[in-house]
């Protein structure tokens, strides 16, 4: 995955941002800051291309340190908005907005009380919820109008077939660039990406 020098530039601020708040905000796990451009900046971009349209409304749930929204709005995207309900995250969400000057929108709030007239292309999430708990936040958003993309870990196929029982939708499954490029010895890991279309409750 190729990107500019700039955005290069800006993505490693990004990175160090992240390693230097880490002590006092507990933005990622520890021991995967030795490897943060593989397992949370690789696998945040990957989404981009999935996505393909610059222009497209993305919301990205419970986007703590901003994996993967803010890397999706410092690649290019255009309309990110960051949901965060932890106040200390959302200052330091703002403080990579300003060091990097991306346009990505910062909501400090619950996702339940988030608002917004216009309808969203794209509902995105890292490491948030179960799929179940993250599909009914989706379609309290949109009733199942955009498109989803979750990055999962390796009980994604549990997840799934708990989520089934709730609900109808259309399912891909993309293996994770960051599980195929990593160079971490956590060989138990199982990285995708759920893109989840036509969300409907069973029954309803």
């Amino acid at each position: 995955m190729s990107v500019s020098r700039e955005t290069l530039e800006k993505l490693s601020q990004y990175s160090e941002l992240v390693r230097q708040r880490q002590e006092q905000v507990n933005l990622v796990g520890p021991n995967t800051l030795g490897d943060i451009w593989c397992r949370h900046m690789l696998d945040s971009a990957q989404l981009f291309n999935l996505i393909n349209d610059k222009n497209a409304r993305i919301i990205d749930l419970g986007s703590g340190a901003g994996f993967p929204g803010l890397v999706l709005s410092i690649m290019g995207s255009s309309s990110v908005f960051l949901v965060e309900s932890n106040k200390k995250k959302c200052r330091f969400l703002s403080e990579v907005v300003r060091a990097t000057n991306c346009s990505a929108v910062v909501y400090n709030g619950r996702i339940e009380a988030y608002k917004d007239e216009r309808d969203f292309d794209y509902i995105i999430a890292r490491a948030l919820a179960p799929l179940d708990r993250l599909l009914k936040l989706s379609f309290s958003l949109d009733r199942g109008q955009a498109r989803c993309l979750f990055l999962k870990g390796r009980n994604y196929e549990q997840e799934l077939i708990q989520a089934k029982k709730k609900w109808n939708m259309d399912v891909q499954i993309h293996r994770s660039l960051s599980f195929t490029l990593s160079s971490s010895a956590e060989k138990e890991f199982r990285g995708v990406v759920l893109e989840i279309n036509n969300l409907r409750l069973k029954g309803g």
